[in-house]
């Protein structure tokens, strides 16, 4: 028996006009979706009244794809899935934390999706969005505000295979948390491209205004790790506890994802490992470089020390002075200035000083 918000619901998103295959006509309102029948075929794009009836059913595999930026999809989790209302706060959370929920009808994942922010001119800016997993028996929700390039290239598999969803929902989470942990590797290898560059910058020629770029480099790569650390975990789980909506054949899929995830997070440590060489590098140069105008410094004021004392004592007022009234006496006071910078300098140069 529906409530009568349910039916209300369903009433509101439900089309009437019917399109020439005799189903109602696919709305903006529906949520992307693929059903195999027990007898293998394949219905696409089905109704949310449609939706229900397989849930009442509880027969074949449905997978439903939703826009939560939609809020006649979104409103599906709560009026046909009956999810619970914390799970779906969290879907429109996207500061959720990557994470593993286990309620009575099914598990809840959040996992993030990282890419290089286009829209900004900094070669380091990271743009990050979830992607939200409800996964019960025989059903996979999932959920996300941004296109998903992972669900998307799954959907177009399982189009053109449509024999892959016999091997159950649990496989088709799998499929789309591969393709995205997979979408992180050329992530991880641009930012080590990125840190062998500055390295090179650095030795090739000083810039002050590396510094900047190193600490945005440091801040992709705690970035990057802070959401591929907790996914390690998650799937650690999905590998390794008994599920009742995942079977034992198919833990040793999820098992090849930690795998990767365990590579990634490896290689997040190599960068930060190498940022860190760099910034030390960075310092050592500033301190290098600082010490050399010291000495630079510290040589022209021993240079000129000399000649302000001899200046100072021919600069006093006093009447009987050695050369005061001799007309050679300029000329004698500057030539002396002239051989003690000499000397000086000799000296420098014999103690390896200069």
């Amino acid at each position: 028996m529906l409530s009568p918000s349910c039916a209300r619901y369903l009433e509101r998103v439900t089309v009437t006009s019917a399109a020439p295959a005799g189903q109602p006509q696919a709305s903006k309102n529906w949520p992307a979706s693929l059903y195999r029948r027990p007898d293998g075929t394949i219905e696409q794009d089905v109704s949310p009244a449609r939706i229900r009836e397989i849930l009442q059913a509880g027969e074949g595999e449905l997978w439903v794809d939703i826009d939560s930026t939609n809020m006649h999809q979104h409103a599906l989790l709560e009026k046909v899935f009956e999810f619970h209302p914390l799970a779906i706060e969290d879907t429109l959370s996207p500061g959720t934390r990557v994470k593993f929920e286990e309620y009575d009808r099914y598990v809840f994942v959040v996992m993030a999706v990282i890419r290089f922010d286009e829209g900004t001119p900094e070669p380091f800016d990271l743009a990050t969005s979830n992607i939200y997993f409800f996964l019960g028996k025989n059903v996979l929700v999932t959920v996300h505000a941004v296109p998903s390039k992972s669900c998307s290239t799954v959907r177009d598999r399982l189009m053109r295979s449509p024999e892959l969803m016999a091997r159950g929902v649990e496989m088709t989470m799998h499929n789309i948390i591969d393709q995205s942990v997979d979408a992180y590797f050329p992530l991880v290898e641009d930012l080590n491209v990125l840190v062998d560059g500055l390295e090179e910058r650095l030795f090739e020629q000083f810039d002050q205004k590396l510094i900047h770029e190193i600490f945005k480099a440091k801040r992709a790569s705690f970035s990057m790790r802070r959401h591929v650390g907790p996914l390690r975990e998650v799937l650690n789980i999905l590998t390794n506890r008994p599920c009742g909506y995942i079977r034992p054949e198919t833990q040793l899929y999820y098992r090849d994802i930690y795998d990767h995830t365990i590579r990634i997070v490896e290689s997040m440590d190599t960068v930060r490992d190498l940022l860190a060489g760099v910034l030390e590098t960075y310092l050592s140069q500033t301190s290098n470089r600082m010490n050399q105008v010291m000495k630079q410094m510290s040589i022209v004021a021993t240079i000129a020390l000399p000649l302000i004392v001899i200046g100072g004592i021919y600069g006093m007022n006093f009447s009987r002075m050695p050369l005061t009234h001799n007309p050679y006496g300029f000329y004698i006071a500057l030539g002396t200035m002239v051989v003690v910078s000499v000397l000086i300098v000799w000296w420098l140069k014999k103690r390896q000083w200069l």
